[in-house]
């Protein structure tokens, strides 16, 4: 029931929020306050919410959706052979909430030392992630005798990550971050490989802006 829930609040917020860096409104339904020059597109917090109280970290399981008809109309295009199955959708799935906990895992716990631990309690930070809108423009389907494919972007997907309280299990905050990984126009070879450093490098982003903003508090 839970999971239900938090699909729908997901797509609700995002369909209330076109995804631009400024189309989001200064207080969010639940009243949280939109922070300013956070350096993602929305980071919400609860009034009153202190990060610093917070020297450890639960990671929740990414859930991972694609963005609308994007299996439907990528087949459209598709030769027979690289047709997206319901069975490649998981793999992606599967493959991509893997590299997003791996990948923020690093970050969090080695540039700033902070233990990431499994289950909520007093000083522990909960992060819900969900990747969303996930368009992937040429997918690895490691196809037999596939030829290169070249791309102008890898795709797109958007961060929708909730911050709890591990003590209370209050919301805190939450995260909303649609990025694009664009070579501005210049085609590049996509493979299993470039995707996955492609996706990297935007997760390590976010971890990065989360990192930083914890250890600034930290100091305060």
């Amino acid at each position: 029931m839970l999971k239900v829930i938090f699909i729908s609040v997901v797509f609700t917020v995002l369909t209330a929020c076109a995804t631009t860096k400024t189309s989001f409104p200064a207080k969010s339904s639940d009243g949280m306050d939109l922070m300013p020059n956070s350096k993602m597109a929305a980071w919400y917090m609860k009034p009153g919410a202190d990060l610093s109280e917070y020297d450890k970290i639960a990671l929740l399981d990414t859930y991972v959706s694609f963005a609308k008809r994007w299996q439907q109309n990528y087949n459209e295009t598709a030769s027979f052979q690289d047709q997206v199955s319901d069975k490649d959708m998981q793999k992606i799935r599967d493959k991509v909430a893997k590299e997003f906990a791996a990948e923020m895992t690093k970050v969090l716990s080695t540039e700033d030392g902070r233990p990431m631990v499994s289950a909520g309690g007093t000083g522990v930070l909960i992060l819900r992630p969900a990747i969303i809108n996930l368009e992937i423009s040429a997918p690895d389907l490691m196809t037999p005798g596939m030829s290169e494919t070249y791309v102008a972007s890898a795709g797109s997907m958007t961060l929708y990550m909730e911050l709890f309280d591990g003590k209370t299990g209050d919301i805190i905050g939450r995260i909303i971050d649609p990025e694009a990984e664009d070579d501005a126009g210049m085609m590049q070879i996509s493979s299993s490989v470039t995707n996955t450093a492609d996706f990297d490098r935007i997760v390590k982003r976010w971890a990065q802006i989360l990192n930083g903003h914890l250890a600034d508090v930290s100091k305060n």
